[in-house]
């Protein structure tokens, strides 16, 4: 089983790359974040790769990083969810906004990617909540505020000064990871209006 390639850009296609090893050459679907952060062809890389093996194909999937690797598996573990669409959500999302979406059980953030309709997307922040991988996860402090608002159980203070910040135009996972920072070095019994205005500094920096 090939578990990483280390080699030379030989040429790169639409969703896939081919990696020059030693002269023998992969081809490694990738997502199109990790296709865009590839070096010019005939520089050298290397690639995480998970082995997809059916009765009437071999795929090599390849990933910048081990976060990314885990999540694709993740993904796949949701029904309607195979290759084509685990690689489409990492292609419009980090792995921390993953993370992100489904700690705050955002849909509509995960249905932004191609082919992930709302029945899937309500599957995936459901049935992966609390199965976020070890190295794709956000900071710990992120990820509880970011749980608590998601569950409907933050302090009201908190949850009224994410509001206010997502009215003003910041994204939910933009309003609660600045938030997070600040309730981690000031505490959760800051005025909501005070947590506002420390937002925006936080958002503003």
């Amino acid at each position: 089983m090939i578990g990483k390639l280390k080699g030379l850009v030989e040429a790169l296609e639409d969703d896939s790359v081919l990696i020059d090893v030693n002269g023998v050459c992969y081809v490694a679907h990738c997502s199109g974040r990790t296709l865009g952060n590839l070096p010019s062809i005939g520089e050298a890389t290397e690639l995480f790769i998970e082995t997809y093996v059916r009765e009437d194909q071999l795929k090599l999937f390849g990933f910048g990083t081990q976060a990314e690797k885990q999540w694709f598996l993740l993904l796949m573990t949701v029904q309607g969810v195979g290759a084509k669409v685990a690689l489409a959500i990492l292609s419009t999302l980090s792995v921390s906004e993953i993370s992100s979406s489904i700690a705050l059980q955002d849909k509509a953030m995960v249905g932004r990617a191609p082919g992930v309709g709302p029945k899937v997307a309500q599957r995936i922040v459901t049935e992966l909540k609390g199965k976020v991988p070890a190295l794709g996860a956000l900071d710990p402090g992120v990820q509880g505020l970011q749980e608590a608002i998601g569950e409907g159980v933050a302090t009201s203070n908190v949850a009224d000064a994410v509001s206010a910040l997502i009215n003003l135009g910041y994204s939910q996972m933009q309003a609660s990871g600045a938030l997070a920072k600040i309730v981690a070095k000031e505490g959760d019994d800051v005025s909501t209006e005070k947590l506002i205005r420390m937002g925006l500094k936080e958002l503003s920096s």
